[in-house]
């Protein structure tokens, strides 16, 4: 039986797209490597090696674990943009010794949308340049008031940034939590404040926009009637300071109220049988934290010192910005005679809306991005969101 030319031809065709897209994709290799300064990395990264080669250079501890961490951020960075460029030239060698009819051209095909979507997620963080973009983040959500059906808004977030962080490889874990009531569908448990550690590169600068509230509509599961219902949620980002940072902000003992209290899951009962769980107040400024994640009390006083430090940074930052839109405010109110109000600042904590009925929307309110997929969404898929706010707002 002879062989099909019209098949033939289907795989000639598809051969010759794998050559233009991974002409496109060493393009776009190049650019990144452009984007990223990769020469000027390579030139501080010998610097600071030859630096980390003196002698005395633990003397200055603060200044020693600064430089290691900025050496090992550079060498990651180095070598992503190498890894891709190498992986682009294996390609090119491979499209030219894989038989046009054969299952390896459709796996070459794969490879191919494997690394074009790795080269765009490296595209995103040309954008994150501000200081703590590179570091892990710790997000918080907070069920607003609304009873049941906020506390399962707050535990649908949760999972929504969980199944996100997943999809980017980023680690993730609960150092903190309480629970709402129970009794709901499915057995449901809600959620009334949870903190999630995020680790991986470039987590904070990819989910500090997330910040805001965000607001949910649709009938309530817990309506005996199917009455529809409006739920809110406020999701504050943080960054996870380094050692450094944190000795930096010098935040004085005695401004600090230290607890401790015995951790407690589900329904109230206690995980723990001591008091490893740890809260601590600013008393300044009436900042709060609280870890019970680690079985150490130690360990979960560190992490909680790691929110209260993340937390005077972030508001010495709001304050700075502040300033700054006071005066650009009195500049625009000198050369209109307006009154210089912004008014879309009044709308700064509206982050996001999902609405499930009676027509299905999810819609940024701050970039204006909308899709009607709003499961999917929920289901983690906030790219698109997370890409808009970037180019937005870094």
């Amino acid at each position: 039986m002879g062989s099909n030319p019209t098949s033939g031809l289907a795989e000639h065709i598809l051969m010759k797209e794998l050559e233009e897209k991974i002409k496109k994709l060493k393009k776009e290799s190049q650019d990144l490597k452009q984007g990223f300064s990769l020469k000027e990395k390579e030139a501080t990264l010998a610097r600071l090696e030859k630096e980390s080669a003196i002698p005395d250079f633990w003397e200055d501890q603060e200044r020693a674990k600064k430089i290691s961490q900025d050496i090992s951020a550079l060498q990651g960075e180095i070598e992503t943009l190498k890894g891709i460029a190498q992986r682009v030239k294996d390609l090119e060698e491979m499209v030219t010794l894989v038989p046009e009819e054969s299952q390896e051209a459709k796996t070459l095909e794969g490879e191919c949308q494997a690394l074009k979507r790795k080269i765009d997620k490296e595209k995103k963080k040309i954008f994150l340049s501000e200081r703590y973009d590179r570091l892990d983040a710790i997000i918080t959500i907070y069920a607003g008031a609304g009873g049941r059906d906020a506390e399962d808004w707050a535990a649908m977030l949760l999972r929504m940034y969980q199944k996100y962080c997943q999809a980017q490889g980023f680690k993730t874990k609960i150092i903190a939590q309480r629970f709402g009531e129970g009794g709901g569908p499915e057995g449901r448990i809600g959620i009334k404040e949870v903190s999630l550690e995020i680790m991986g590169s470039y987590a904070y600068g990819f989910l500090k926009n997330e910040y805001g509230t965000h607001r949910l509509v649709r009938i309530s599961p817990f309506s005996s009637q199917s009455l529809r219902h409006t739920s809110f949620a406020k999701v504050t980002v943080l960054p996870v300071l380094s050692q450094s940072d944190i000795s930096a902000i010098k935040i004085k003992p005695e401004d600090l109220n230290i607890e401790t209290f015995r951790a407690s899951g589900p329904g109230g009962q206690y995980v723990n049988k001591r008091d490893s769980a740890v809260r601590i107040v600013h008393i300044p400024t009436g900042l709060k934290a609280s870890s019970q994640s680690e079985r150490l009390q130690g360990l979960n006083k560190e992490k909680a010192m790691q929110v209260i430090a993340g937390k005077l940074a972030q508001l010495k930052e709001q304050q700075q910005q502040k300033e700054i839109e006071k005066i650009k405010d009195k500049k625009e109110k000198e050369l209109t005679g307006g009154s210089g109000k912004n008014l879309e600042a009044s709308w700064g904590s509206q982050r996001r809306s999902y609405i499930l009925h009676p027509y299905k929307l999810c819609k940024d309110n701050q970039t204006d991005l909308e899709t009607s997929q709003v499961e999917s969404v929920l289901d983690g898929n906030i790219d698109d969101f997370i890409e808009e706010e970037i180019k937005r707002f870094s």
